[in-house]
């Protein structure tokens, strides 16, 4: 199977520079600082809300509300640790290699990763209302916090589902190219042991790409749970 090219080294997340290593295709530098791309993102309605929030000042913790009682880091832990197996483990996209319907092609794996996304979403989304009510349990302060991070959660959501949704369109270029390089090759070279099938590689890089958004849809989880270690 012919190597596919590698190319591009830039600053990003892991997810990004990974996407752009498979597709082999250059992503520019952002023009603009994170602040500035983030101000596009929010609506006016979403401004007001956490303009509201940041200006009415850390509120009383109500006397109902009752911290966690510990468990938190291991509860997250856990968790992270059931969906990095889910999808280092998946035999559904193993299942794929074997299919000889090329009629097929890539349509599985996307109906496969869409899915993945929605385990991650449905399972993370929970865990982080959970920390958030433990870190408003600890102080006033902590409370503002959290209401601040629900504000972001609400008006930032819609923005993370759409740009995470495009993820399947780098990986379709990705499989359309191992698919083309393994079609322009012999499976067994002269001199040589037979090459991991096409199929195989192409399953082990979209887990990568799994796990790396695995990391990004984690970064408010820890940043919360570095909130809750700062609290203690």
């Amino acid at each position: 199977m012919a190597q596919v090219s590698r190319r591009t080294a830039f600053t990003g997340s892991a997810l990004t520079r990974l996407l752009a290593r498979l597709a082999d295709i250059d992503v520019a530098e952002p023009r603009h600082a994170f602040a500035d791309r983030l101000s596009q993102w929010l609506g006016w309605t979403d401004a007001i809300s956490l303009s509201a929030v940041l200006n009415c000042g850390p509120a009383a913790v109500p006397a109902s509300v009752r911290a966690v009682q510990g468990g938190e880091e291991g509860e997250c832990l856990r968790l992270r640790g059931v969906l990095a197996k889910a999808i280092a483990d998946d035999g559904a996209l193993a299942a794929e290699k074997e299919r000889t319907d090329t009629a097929a092609g890539f349509s599985p794996y996307r109906r496969h990763y869409l899915a993945r996304q929605q385990t991650m979403e449905m399972a993370l989304g929970p865990l982080r209302e959970r920390l958030r009510a433990s870190l408003a349990a600890r102080s006033p302060a902590m409370a503002q916090l959290a209401a601040v991070d629900a504000v972001m959660e609400q008006a930032l959501g819609a923005q993370e589902r759409s740009l995470l949704s495009t993820v399947p369109g780098p990986l379709e270029k990705h499989f359309v190219r191992l698919r083309q390089a393994h079609q322009a090759t012999p499976d067994e070279p002269e001199g040589g042991a037979p090459q991991m099938a096409w199929q195989d590689v192409f399953r082990k890089d979209m887990q990568s790409v799994l796990l790396a958004e695995l990391d990004i849809r984690f970064e408010p989880v820890e940043g919360l749970l570095e909130a809750l270690r700062k609290s203690s």
